[in-house]
């Protein structure tokens, strides 16, 4: 399985705790940026995914006629969206307009990605979003009336200003919407955002009682924790994503894209400038690539395979490389074995960042 991601590094306003490659207040390159965005898409012309993902950023923050540009260079170079098995497109709230969503689904997206984040209004205030509670129902509303079955909405635990009651009340409310797909993040401050900057810390038993509540709620509400992070209806696992946590190869197109092919991975440039520059002028836009060796790759295979709730299936060689940090985990009631099977236990869910780290060199093998 192969997927394809498309990077939209644009949003009208930068949220307080993002730490990703977007910028506000550059619409002005939306349009150099498309142009860019063909030259690269058309070193892979032909190559055809099983799954398309158009992220941000803010995709939505395009306008109609920017949208029917990616829409075009989309098809022009792998073929109608109808030819994927999966196609995301993710929006904000307040940017996605009936006309945008009609456009969407009438170009092939089977899939909607919604940023919610919290439906409490001064939470969302102080996270640095620009929508409100009513402004995403409408969205999703009209993205029901557009007829997109396959909604999936985000939601983050542990925000400041955020309690137990307010978290679950609007987890409750959001199940109420019987979404197809709901992902729940635990926030991470991280260095260089405005939380960070301004010494915000996370609640962690604040944050760890909310995603346990989230775990029995969303289970007990017909969804399956099927990921850490993520809860979807019975058969609508993101299939881009599982790729990414199976080892798939995927091709990233866009700034600070990345690609993982053959056990090489590749990352592009994270300047809209610098990526604009590159691509006119007929250069790489890859910024670093590195090749893993042998027990970096069946690391990286342990380690993005545990993110998965129904775990990894070990290779004889994985079993023998790794046996040691394995039978350590385990000890720590971290990750379970059945046979040639590891998996997470319900603590690992938790703390799966200890686990993970067993299998990131430096390695531990004696």
């Amino acid at each position: 399985m192969s997927g394809l991601y498309i990077h939209i590094p644009f949003c009208r306003q930068k949220c307080r705790y993002c730490d990703f490659a977007s910028f506000a207040g550059a619409e002005q390159q939306i349009d150099d940026y498309l142009n860019a965005l063909e030259k690269e898409a058309s070193l892979y012309a032909e190559t055809r995914f099983d799954t398309l993902y158009v992220g941000g950023g803010t995709p939505s923050l395009l306008s109609v006629c920017q949208l029917e540009r990616l829409v075009g260079l989309i098809a022009r170079y792998f073929g109608p969206l109808a030819a994927f098995a999966e196609s995301t497109l993710e929006a904000n709230p307040e940017s996605a307009s009936a006309e945008k969503l009609h456009l969407l689904k009438e170009a092939g997206f089977n899939r909607l990605s919604l940023g919610l984040q919290s439906f409490d209004d001064e939470v969302l205030r102080r996270i640095g979003r620009i929508h409100d509670a009513s402004v995403f129902l409408t969205a999703y509303e009209l993205a029901r009336k557009e007829g997109f079955e396959n909604i999936s909405a985000d939601l983050i635990a542990g925000l400041p200003g955020q309690t137990e009651q307010n978290f679950l009340a609007g987890l409750k409310r959001l199940v109420s919407l019987k979404p197809e797909h709901i992902s729940v993040y635990g926030l991470q401050i991280e260095p260089g955002t405005p939380f960070y900057q301004e010494g915000v810390q996370t609640d962690e038993d604040l944050l760890r009682r909310e995603l346990e509540q989230t775990h029995f709620l969303l289970e007990q509400s017909g969804f399956v924790h099927y990921e850490i992070s993520n809860f979807s209806r019975p058969g609508y696992q993101s299939r881009h994503n599982v790729n990414y946590w199976r080892n798939g190869s995927y091709v990233g197109l866009g700034a600070a894209a990345a690609s993982y092919q053959s056990g090489t991975r590749r990352c592009n440039v994270s300047s809209v400038p610098e990526y604009i520059h590159r691509m006119r002028r007929g250069q790489s836009p890859t910024d670093f690539a590195e090749t893993l060796d042998a027990m970096a790759k069946e690391g990286e295979q342990i380690m993005l395979g545990l993110r998965m709730r129904e775990g990894v299936r070990l290779t004889a060689r994985q079993q023998q490389l790794f046996a040691r940090p394995i039978q350590k985990l385990i000890s720590r009631g971290l990750i379970e074995r059945k046979k040639d099977i590891i998996k997470l236990t319900f603590e690992g869910l938790f703390l799966g960042n200890q686990a993970f780290m067993a299998f990131v060199a430096p390695f531990e093998t004696e």
